[in-house]
């Protein structure tokens, strides 16, 4: 079964860099990426989807609107065993113990070291990781 990544930022330029660092993967069926730009436009997606617990959530913290930590503490009330792992270019250690608080899988700062994302995302992912 092909894992869905749902990515949540508000700068669209995010999604044709994780396409790009993900495009074997995504050419192999193992990963297929979702992208909203608005915690709301996450919860409305995955409050559509059948099987809301096959989406791993990559989410910025820091957006306008819904913030991604109040979409975590959303996602996690709604859908506990869902995946969330949360990406900031502040990594300060409030933000951190707030997302592990709140339920958070694990904790990324930008720019993402996508060799370090793919080793996090490997367990979740369809066929011999990525």
């Amino acid at each position: 079964m092909r894992t869905c990544v749902l990515l949540v930022d508000d700068e669209i330029d995010a999604i044709e860099l994780f396409r790009q660092s993900f495009r074997r993967e995504i050419r192999r069926g193992e990963l297929e990426i979702r992208f909203t730009t608005s915690g709301d436009q996450a919860l409305e997606l995955l409050a559509g989807r059948e099987a809301a617990e096959r989406f791993l959530v990559l989410s910025d913290i820091n957006m306008p609107g819904m913030t991604g930590l109040e979409l975590l503490r959303e996602v996690k009330k709604r859908w506990p065993g869902l995946v969330v792992i949360m990406v900031s270019a502040y990594g300060d250690a409030e933000n951190r113990r707030r997302a592990i608080d709140y339920g958070a899988s694990d904790f990324v700062t930008k720019p993402v070291d996508f060799g370090h994302l793919k080793q996090t995302l490997g367990p979740y992912v369809a066929g011999d990781g990525i």
